[in-house]
């Protein structure tokens, strides 16, 4: 009783109910907010530090950021979407927060459809050397859809589109990222594919912000070759992972392309077979039969480990 009590209070005052149907629609920062809003920064902040105590939102830093999200708890979203249900559609305040964050996704997009126009160059290059994408995202989610379940991690996630492909499925995924730009393209490509069971956070793939045992699966699409510690981060992959939950690394297997470690700073020049066999048997990963897919000057590989 006292929750809900609480819960009721926290949403009780309008500039509050306005944050709080804003953040069911994405993940923003104070100063997204503050532009949205009309209001000052402090004042913003003190009604998200109170919706986050209460348990309806949640906080997440990305470097120097602050995003603010709704609540990951599956009780608190659920009494959260029954109070704004009860918001009138046409609510002259709210239809001009809409006005507003309609602006703001879009800056949010062209900022980063401009970063990934400078860089796409690049992976276009290293794409036309391989497989086509499009087969090795069905081996993909043949793979990882046999058996889905609750929870999925994309490990590097990049412009987020394994989560587009696999979240769907599952009840709730998470995408993690070191590179500011990269969540900021993934943002912007699952809210335009209207996916709201993701969470995206920046974090490190050698030690990932989560409890052991975590998720139902996870993969690492095109990642392992950038690590300076491969071994590391499939340990730490197998850490976060339930008993009979699937890892998918997807990845180069050995080729001899220099190139690719010169000018665009894979740290590995592919992984064979037997690397990754003796990396999950390590970390209590048994191993399934790779899938190779050969195309141009290199062959992408698919290796599905299970929790023991």
């Amino acid at each position: 009783m006292d929750n809900l009590i609480t819960t009721l209070k926290a949403v009780a005052e309008p500039t509050r109910l306005r944050l709080l149907a804003l953040c069911s629609q994405g993940e923003f920062t104070v100063s997204e907010l503050v532009q949205i809003l009309g209001q000052s920064q402090p004042r913003v902040s003190r009604h998200l530090k109170l919706l986050c105590d209460a348990g309806l939102l949640q906080k997440l830093r990305e470097g120097s950021w602050m995003f603010y999200r709704f609540a990951p708890d599956e009780k608190a979203a659920s009494l959260a979407d029954q109070l704004l249900s009860f918001i009138p559609k046409d609510d002259a305040m709210i239809i001009l927060d809409q006005k507003r964050l309609k602006e703001v996704k879009a800056e949010r997009s062209k900022a980063a459809t401009d970063y990934f126009r400078q860089n796409a160059m690049h992976w276009d290059k290293i794409r036309a050397l391989h497989v086509d994408a499009v087969e090795v995202e069905q081996t993909v989610s043949d793979i990882l859809l046999e058996k889905p379940g609750e929870k999925f991690l994309d490990i590097g996630t990049g412009t987020g589109r394994m989560l587009e492909l696999i979240a769907p499925h599952f009840q709730a995924a998470e995408g993690i990222d070191q590179s500011h730009e990269m969540l900021a393209i993934a943002r912007d490509n699952l809210d335009r594919a209207k996916i709201r069971n993701c969470q995206l956070r920046q974090g490190d793939m050698y030690q990932l912000p989560f409890p052991d045992q975590s998720f139902d699966a996870a993969c690492l699409h095109m990642v392992l070759h950038f690590a300076d510690e491969p071994a590391k981060v499939i340990a730490d992959a197998a850490r976060i992972l339930k008993p009979g939950g699937r890892l998918l690394v997807i990845d180069l297997a050995p080729h001899s392309l220099e190139e690719l470690r010169k000018k665009y700073h894979h740290r590995r020049l592919g992984f064979s077979d037997g690397e990754i066999v003796h990396w999950y048997q390590r970390n209590g990963l048994q191993f399934k039969s790779p899938v190779h897919l050969p195309g141009g000057q290199l062959t992408v590989a698919l290796w599905l480990g299970i929790k023991n």
